[in-house]
């Protein structure tokens, strides 16, 4: 799970890192309420859930209200990589004597968290990586064992630059940040850019937290509803009754049992036809599971089909077949519905699904379906 920035910020100031004054506003007239309490120039960044905004027109700034006006209404009626601006971050202006970076993540080879600074920050940290990879330093921790300042000071000793009131202050920052690390679990936990200010100081103002969604049963910190910060009311309902779901701009709805599954499913769907979505439930099917996935797919409108593919290894099949036929039944479905059903009581589960017309396909190939689904679609 993602964090807003603010969000983030909120936790990193909890945690003892400094950040800037700020606010945040859903309406214009908010933002000029907030930028009123800090003193201008602010800073105003759109909240979506997606990185880059500063690249992509989603970060400005506001010396005045007339300004900040202009600004706040352009932003809130904008979206940011296809994803609506709903909120602003306001922020106090600090002034930068020097952009640095530093992050915490997850290394995917040894499993440890592993440490990253450098003294180039800002938004092509990317490319310093690739060009100067001398102006970055990093070191693997063991998360089992206590984080001393000492392991920062030595990860720091190799930039070049750095004097010793810089030293402290970022090792500080750094033991700071590990310990959101050691409270929140994320995959992904930055500061970019920790700015310096002229007096020597370190401020965050850009915060990045994402929380790894199988750790949060463990987090014992509050953290902001999942469920709720869904945009895309499709996608929140999948959430909500427990399935993946994504949604996708055709009319050839999906069902499938696994992710591996369902997603050759859509790419084969999408040689000839548009998938509307991707749905893939997991383990654990159960008649009523998929009468809600029949009712969540059919919210897509336009939909022209549906495809069902599901295997039943541990999956009961024959019972999520019940439940498919209960929802055609109840709401009396006309669309065509093309299953492929594999595995444990297959047969059983063929004959549930044509007693309410569903076309049936019992070859093993998902490319055989779809052509029945193809020949069904263009009759129609």
């Amino acid at each position: 799970m993602r964090l807003h920035e603010y969000e983030a910020l909120d936790i990193f100031e909890r945690n003892g890192i400094p950040v800037p004054r700020r606010g945040v506003a859903s309406t214009m007239h908010e933002a000029l309420r907030v930028a009123g309490e800090i003193g201008y120039p602010v800073i105003l960044k759109a909240q979506v859930l997606v990185g880059g905004r500063g690249l992509a027109g989603g970060i400005k700034t506001a010396s005045s209200p007339d300004e900040l006006k202009e600004v706040a209404e352009a932003l809130l009626s904008s979206d940011v990589k296809g994803l609506p601006v709903l909120k602003l971050l306001v922020c106090e202006k600090v002034e930068v004597a020097k952009e640095l970076y530093v992050g915490i993540t997850i290394d995917g080879y040894s499993g440890k968290p592993v440490i990253v600074a450098s003294t180039e920050g800002g938004m092509l940290i990317e490319e310093t990586a690739r060009t100067s990879p001398e102006k970055i330093a990093a070191i693997h921790v063991d998360s089992s064992l206590e984080f001393y300042p000492y392991q920062a000071r030595t990860m720091l000793g190799r930039l070049s630059g750095i004097n010793q009131q810089l030293l402290t202050s970022w090792t500080d920052v750094i033991g700071q940040l590990y310990n959101v690390v050691m409270r929140y679990e994320p995959l992904i936990c930055e500061i970019n850019p920790l700015v310096v200010l002229p007096n020597g100081g370190l401020i965050a103002v850009d915060a990045v937290l994402e929380v790894d969604d199988s750790a949060i049963s463990r987090v014992r910190f509050p953290l902001p509803d999942r469920v709720e910060r869904i945009e895309n009311p499709l996608e929140r309902r999948g959430r909500e009754i427990g399935v993946t779901y994504v949604d996708l701009d055709g009319d050839i709805g999906l069902i499938s049992s696994g992710a591996g599954l369902g997603m050759a499913s859509t790419d084969i769907i999408g040689e000839r036809m548009k998938p509307a979505n991707f749905l893939e439930t997991g383990g654990g099917i159960t008649a009523d599971l998929l009468y809600k996935c029949m009712e969540l797919i059919m919210m897509k409108p336009g939909l022209r089909a549906v495809f069902i593919n599901v295997y039943g290894g541990i999956n009961p099949i024959h019972e999520g077949a019940k439940g498919v036929v209960r929802y055609i039944q109840e709401h009396n479905v006309k669309i065509p519905i093309v299953a492929k059903a594999l595995g444990n009581r297959q047969e059983e589960t063929w004959e549930i699904f044509r007693s309410a017309g569903v076309h049936v396909v019992t070859e093993a190939a998902t490319e055989k379906a779809i052509d029945r689904l193809y020949e069904l679609v263009g009759r129609g």
